[in-house]
């Protein structure tokens, strides 16, 4: 398989310096501002991305610097900002009457036509925030009708050699909304799949009307990281470790680290092992396991920059979900 080529940089810190003086840097594409933090940031700046999910501790902005000059604005709904060769952009859509299927049909139909639009037209990582994202029974719990109202905005063109990675996390306090904000290039990536799991798209009847569309992590044109997507406890299709968090936080390592192995057959350059270089989001379902959660990962992964967030994880049985990037 032959890698894209080389396509601008980024790369992504947590940072505790003033808002103000973040914006104020000419490479900053995004900073993302979490719970009370994003609340209290007055900022309209356009690459500010407020995420209603508490930290555990004292939040970090996290930052995404492209390469300077990043251009930004807003075009409708949309608020982005892109370098020339990253676009990011993020939008939040109401839902009407509690339908997050129209919401999800929308904002994917929404988000390609807008990100074509401004001439970057490869999808390589999107985040997915949702109301009660577990409730509901059956087909009509919530996560399997925002899955099929994602398929039918990606529509016949999206095809699984080309699925961006993603997160679907649930809000712990209800907005009314669905935020979404994603990644793109003018560059492709290569999606990549992990031998320790059935893809997503591939899921059995049992998990809903339409399986997840995304990949289990991109791999963009070098220099740019390993993009991971949200990571459980999953082995094949099935959910391990029901009763507990430590079990499932080693499962997620483990899937975790089978990404990054696929990744460096295609790019050996890249760090074996998590490190310095690897920022993560820990999302945690209880409010009684974040402290656990947290010194978990300080524990086995001592250089890692780490936020841990208060969500909810879209399968019930999961207590624990982890996204972010390598290398």
């Amino acid at each position: 398989m032959t890698l894209p080529q080389a396509a601008g940089t980024l790369s992504t810190t947590y940072s505790h310096a003033p808002l103000d003086s973040l914006l104020a840097q000419p490479d900053v594409l995004a900073v993302i501002a979490f719970g009370a933090c994003g609340r209290e940031s007055a900022s309209q700046d356009p690459r500010v991305i407020h995420v209603a999910l508490e930290p555990f501790g004292a939040a970090p902005f996290e930052v995404w610097r492209g390469t300077a000059p990043v251009v930004h604005g807003r075009a409708d709904d949309l608020a982005f900002a892109h370098d020339g060769h990253l676009l990011v952009a993020a939008m939040d859509v109401p839902e009407i009457d509690g339908d997050i299927g129209s919401a999800a049909a929308h904002a994917y139909a929404s988000l390609q036509r807008q990100t074509e639009a401004l001439g970057y037209s490869h999808l390589l990582r999107i985040w997915n925030y949702v109301d009660d994202i577990t409730l509901g029974e059956g087909d009509r719990e919530r996560y399997k009708q925002f899955c099929v109202g994602r398929a039918a905005g990606l529509g016949d063109s999206f095809h699984t050699a080309t699925l961006p990675a993603a997160t679907a996390i649930g809000r712990i306090h209800p907005t009314g909304g669905l935020q979404v904000y994603w990644l793109a290039s003018r560059s492709a990536g290569t999606p990549l799949e992990n031998p320790r799991q059935v893809s997503a798209y591939r899921y059995p009847r049992q998990y809903g009307p339409q399986p997840p569309s995304f990949a289990r992590a991109m791999l963009p044109p070098a220099p740019l990281p390993l993009l991971l997507s949200g990571t459980a406890s999953i082995r094949g299709h099935e959910s391990l470790h029901h009763e507990s968090t430590d079990a499932q936080l080693d499962e997620t390592l483990a899937n975790i680290g089978s990404l990054i192995d696929v990744a460096r057959e295609l790019r050996p350059e890249l760090p074996a092992e998590l490190g310095a270089s690897s920022p993560l989001k820990a999302y945690v379902r209880e409010t009684t396991e974040l402290a656990q959660v947290d010194a978990g990962l300080q524990c086995r992964l001592p250089d890692v920059p780490r936020v841990v967030l208060h969500a909810r994880v879209c399968r019930r049985e999961l207590r624990l979900e982890i996204d972010g990037c390598h290398g």
